[in-house]
């Protein structure tokens, strides 16, 4: 198990305890419609499923919540998993945390884990075409174009265009130094 530790967060393994404020956060469809695997509705039968899926320890998947060091307030999630392609990554914030800063210290944190303790070589990770602040997360730790295309969205039930993004270890460390 896992926990990771920022300045100001705590990303540790969900738990039972998280999911009334996962499915309250996810629950929102301005949240649920950035994400390609969370589908909306999103309810507390969810959120227990997730959990429960998590708590079975494999070497391909490793999810967190994002949770506010200060009052332990569960802001959200993040997660890396193993693609064909590599290590992709993700993370989410409930509407009330956005432009706080949380997502791209949580994120920084996330792949530094990544490239450290996983040794990944890369890391990837998507924003859809109308989620301009995730790219921006993004671009900020240094990911860079690497191709778009339609990906689905199951709270949107649909494809949508997805703006791939890669960052090399290299890059992030050299990053990471300035």
């Amino acid at each position: 198990m896992h926990i990771l530790e920022t300045e100001r967060l705590i990303l540790r393994p969900p738990c039972r305890a998280d999911v009334a404020a996962m499915a309250g956060w996810l629950g929102d469809y301005q949240v649920s419609k950035n994400l390609a695997r969370v589908p909306y509705p999103y309810g507390e039968d969810d959120a227990e499923a997730f959990v429960a899926l998590r708590e079975i320890q494999d070497e391909a998947h490793y999810s967190f919540t994002i949770q506010r060091g200060a009052d332990n307030v569960l802001l959200g999630g993040a997660g890396l998993h193993w693609e064909e392609q590599g290590w992709e990554f993700g993370y989410w914030l409930g509407r009330p945390f956005w432009g706080c800063g949380y997502a791209t210290e949580a994120a920084r944190r996330l792949v530094g884990f990544a490239f450290q303790t996983l040794e990944a070589p890369h890391v990837w990770a998507g924003w859809y075409h109308d989620n301009p602040a995730s790219g921006h997360v993004l671009h900020k730790l240094g990911l860079t174009h690497n191709g778009s295309s339609m990906r689905d969205s199951l709270a949107r039930q649909g494809k949508v265009l997805c703006h791939g993004m890669r960052l090399t270890r290299a890059d992030f460390l050299r990053k990471e130094a300035a």
